[in-house]
């Protein structure tokens, strides 16, 4: 038997025995991000039952409901100073619910004029990638990387792989005909394949995290001017809308990625050029230093004191 299984056992059985908070009273701002997250698990679940149901629009819009507040509780947890593991594995198990299986069930049910094997089969893979995703995105963030690569997300995101997935569903309410039956529907599947491998890869996307970090003074107005006029399209033409923010982002990933490779080689080009100065340094002190003169050479240096003689 391998020695190291007991081991492992035993760090497993006391990890699991610890308590969950260590402390017996725990402050409500700790609380306040996972409400959040809480709010958008209760949407992703509604945004199951209307997909069974057939109400898409109302499903659809519980989805988008379920990426805002995705997008609220991180924000908060940090500027409340309230992150936790507690939050971080409840905010997975959400993000899995919301935008793995909510956006699988919607397209499935969407497209029930085809034969429903194969659909199951795509949107089960979308499901599993988004499930990868998320665990490959637990175990790298407790890796330590330069501050520039926060800005980028390795493969496409689950809440926007949630949101980019309908599409075909955008079109659809838009009048384009033919996505939910025959080779229209196969070309759904293939783009829904499409948008499960950009999870799972390792292609960057920009995250915009430094972005939100500090706004300029002069850029305050505009940018509450931009929001409320992106949520009033939203609300006045959601399909259009969402469209466009999704061929938007498609268009960016390739910039993204190119604008991912440029830093990453600057970086690179550092490096070496640092390495260089430190054997420089090295080279200098392994020089071979002036040997001291002998005692009896040196001259010898009388020190006075005042009140050395004074006992």
């Amino acid at each position: 038997m391998d020695p190291v299984v007991p081991r492992l056992e035993e760090e497993t059985a006391r990890r699991r025995r610890r308590p969950l908070f260590r402390h017996s009273r725990i402050p409500v701002r700790m609380l306040v991000p996972n409400f959040f997250t809480l709010m958008g698990l209760c949407a992703g679940l509604t945004s199951i039952r209307m997909s069974i149901e057939g109400r898409y629009e109302l499903a659809l819009a519980l989805i988008v409901f379920a990426a805002l507040l995705d997008g609220i509780d991180g924000r908060v947890a940090r500027l409340l100073k309230a992150s936790s593991r507690f939050g971080a594995e409840l905010d997975s198990l959400a993000d899995f619910v919301d935008f793995g299986v909510a956006p699988a069930f919607l397209i499935f049910t969407w497209g029930q004029s085809t034969p429903n094997s194969l659909g199951w089969i795509v949107v089960m893979i979308f499901a599993l990638a988004a499930a990868l995703r998320l665990a490959r995105f637990n175990v790298a963030s407790e890796e330590v990387k330069p501050k520039w690569q926060s800005d980028y997300f390795t493969g496409m995101p689950t809440p926007a792989a949630a949101i980019v997935v309908l599409l075909p569903v955008y079109l659809d309410h838009l009048g384009v005909d033919g996505l939910r039956s025959g080779g229209g529907f196969k070309a759904v599947l293939v783009y829904v394949l499409l948008i499960a491998f950009m999870m799972v890869s390792t292609i960057p996307t920009y995250s915009g995290k430094l972005l939100g970090e500090r706004v300029s003074r002069d850029m305050v107005l505009p940018l509450f001017i931009l929001v409320i006029g992106l949520v009033a399209l939203l609300l006045t033409y959601p399909f259009a809308t969402l469209s466009g923010m999704t061929l938007i982002y498609l268009a960016a990933v390739p910039i993204g990625w190119q604008r991912y490779r440029r830093q990453l080689a600057a970086g690179e080009a550092v490096a070496p050029s640092a390495g260089s100065d430190e054997a420089g340094v090295s080279n200098a002190m392994a020089q071979p230093t002036a040997v001291a003169p002998p005692a009896a050479d040196r001259p010898r240096i009388l020190e006075i004191r005042p009140g050395d003689g004074k006992r």
